[in-house]
């Protein structure tokens, strides 16, 4: 083996006046959604730590460097390959075109391409990606959708996760440029370079095949068993760990996550977290946050929870570990179907509602029997589906930094509650809420002279679109004795293709509505209303092309209830429905045209459906 360089380079540095390739077998860009979501708050915590309103921007040289690992590359023939790390690089790469927007600089526009031989190129440069990234560098629309490259599917979906999950604190224009130069030339990864693609493969499968470093969870087991005595009960304790960690690991491996840490993340604030980093610049972390390294957190705040003697060690591994261990475990494997009784776990983590886990173990008490657990697991999850759906209905957003320190104070209300304190508790924050699922008096969608917004289909909620418009669905179908779940419009085939897309009842055709509309602009808004959306089979709405409401209607009869309550025969020879109708007092009604006064009534209907999916009497049980 030749000489192995490492260099310690700051993302500057490393993405400055170079190109990277990537060989065809490493090409697969598969990031998920939690692993950007990880990346943000990580760079978020950091840099808001050290960052002060006074402070000069040359000052921000002096705060603390952020390591984000080591990253293999080989040089062949005047050629950088990256080995491992393009997921990282990747990842950096669409975080800075979505600055580029908000940041207009040099600087930022040099990391993600520049000119050699006088041709520009992306500096990862990976040709079956070039459309893709070239459209979000531009900021035009890239339908991935049925693109047939796995990666450039991701590479879509995690940038709109970039766009949705930015942490709003580090948009302000006066903070902005500081966090720029920070991320730029104060976060270092290990670029360890080799000249031969059997070095580099032979250093990969030593840095992950052998000699890794231990995990947090692998360093608080190591204290934990430590401090107990008896050979016997040491262990008792690791046997029961190790079928403990087994379960997690087998989660994580079908959810591509690492569910060993995020347990303990969970648990652990769930049930001890007392303080939170404020609000404001120059603040410091608190418990919420420290928790973050919490073989740490354990060792410096044994007290507090209990660990006093051999015993306590013992016991907190087999009572409370072992306890609360089963019941993430159970969360987490309703998250991944419709389980009957659960059904808002799995609903919650579509959105990605990640603190539902840790909400949901906070009023647990190792003395509650099962009947009591599910009960309580039961009322969080469901208060968060009504409390999730109204914030998106009113364009509120669900994303981490915008509710953390909501559901930070939620958690410490409800810690410990018995059912009846939890119920009561968790009505009272529903009706005290201001966002409800209808405006306070009603507003017309088209007067411009209000305040009222209605929600309209945007790039960044496509997601909340459609799962909303498949909630409803599914629901008066349900409703009318009709075989489907939330599940038949929202899954998707082996290559990740969706079965159900969103069709506009209204097509993208200005001419077909001049005259309603004055403004092309007022025409494009309000077409994509909430109202005037449905779900149909993929394909079938692009069939549809620019056919006019009159022509298509027709063949909405043909498919789920919520499309084909747009036409008349729906009404004459489909009682289940008529029951439904009579016993929901919902206002279907048929549509012969598709006007301007008719997209306002069903945007209504579709808010009154709303009303009673996310009806806080769930809570009560009816």
């Amino acid at each position: 083996m030749n000489r192995i360089q490492p260099y310690r380079k700051s993302i500057r540095e490393l993405l400055s006046n170079v190109k990277y390739d990537i060989d065809f077998y490493q090409r697969e860009y598969a990031w998920k959604r939690l692993h950007v979501e990880d990346l943000l708050n990580d760079l978020h915590d950091k840099f808001i730590a050290s960052y002060l309103p006074q402070h000069d921007r040359a000052q921000v040289e002096s705060y603390p460097h952020y390591f984000l690992g080591a990253i293999i590359t080989v040089k062949e023939n005047g050629q950088a390959y990256i080995v491992d790390g393009q997921q990282r690089l990747t990842t950096l790469t669409l975080l800075l075109i979505y600055i580029h927007h908000m940041f207009n600089d040099d600087d930022i526009r040099r990391l993600i391409f520049s000119k050699k031989y006088g041709e520009r190129s992306f500096n990862i440069n990976v040709p079956e990606r070039v459309g893709c990234m070239q459209a979000l560098f531009d900021g035009t629309t890239f339908d991935a959708t049925e693109h047939p490259d796995l990666s450039v599917r991701s590479l879509v979906a995690r940038y709109e996760d970039i766009q949705e999950l930015f942490p709003d604190s580090l948009k302000d224009d006066d903070v902005l440029p500081y966090f720029v130069d920070w991320l730029i030339d104060n976060v270092d990864l290990v670029e360890i370079e080799t000249y031969t693609n059997d070095d580099a493969f032979t250093i990969f499968e030593t840095m992950n095949d052998r000699g890794l470093s231990l995990g947090q969870s692998d360093m608080l087991k190591g204290y934990l068993l430590a401090n107990i005595n008896s050979y016997q009960q040491k262990t008792d304790a690791n046997d029961l760990w190790k079928k403990r960690i087994v379960e997690f690991v087998n989660i994580g491996t079908e959810t591509n996550t690492d569910e060993v840490d995020s347990f303990f993340k969970a648990w652990l604030r769930a049930k001890y977290a007392e303080t939170t980093r404020e609000r404001k610049k120059g603040a410091v972390n608190r418990d919420y946050e420290n928790i973050g390294q919490f073989h740490r957190w354990v060792h410096d705040n044994k007290e507090r929870i209990g660990l006093e003697n051999a015993q306590d060690f013992y016991d907190f591994i087999t009572q409370q570990l072992d306890r609360f261990a089963g019941y993430y475990i159970a969360m987490r494997q309703a998250s991944l179907d419709l389980i009957p009784g659960r059904e808002e776990i799995y609903y919650n983590a579509y959105l990605y509602f990640t603190s539902q886990y840790m909400l949901a173990l906070a009023p647990l008490k190792l003395e509650d029997n099962n009947e009591t657990v599910l009960e309580k697991i039961r009322l969080v999850t469901t208060f968060l589906d009504i409390y999730i759906a109204r914030r998106i209905v009113n364009s509120r957003r669900i994303v981490y930094d915008t509710v953390r320190d909501t559901m930070f104070k939620l958690m410490k209300t409800i810690r410990n509650k018995d059912v009846s304190q939890l119920r009561t508790c968790l009505l009272g924050k529903l009706m005290n809420e201001q966002d409800t699922f209808t405006p306070p008096v009603q507003l017309s969608l088209f007067d411009s002279t209000n305040n009222y917004k209605p929600y309209r289909l945007k790039k960044t909620n496509r997601r909340q679109m459609r799962y909303l418009l498949a909630r409803i669905t599914s629901y008066i179908e349900q409703q009318s004795n009709i075989n489907t779940n939330f599940r038949t419009y929202t899954d998707t085939d082996a290559k990740g293709k969706l079965f159900f897309e969103i069709e506009h009842i209204w097509a993208d055709k200005y001419e077909q509505h001049r005259d309603e509309f004055a403004r092309e602009d007022d025409f494009q808004d309000q077409r994509n209303d909430f109202g005037g959306l449905i779900l149909l089979p993929r394909g079938t709405n692009q069939s549809f092309g620019a056919a006019v409401y009159e022509n298509k209607v027709q063949y909405y009869l043909r498919e789920n209830l919520l499309a084909a309550s747009l036409h008349l025969q729906t009404y004459e020879q489909n009682p289940n429905f008529k029951n439904f109708m009579r016993r929901s007092g919902l206002p279907f009604e048929a549509h012969e045209q598709f006007k301007r006064s008719d997209l306002e009534k069903r945007h209504g209907l579709y808010r009154q459906i709303c009303e009673q999916i996310w009806n806080p009497d769930r809570l009560l049980g009816r």
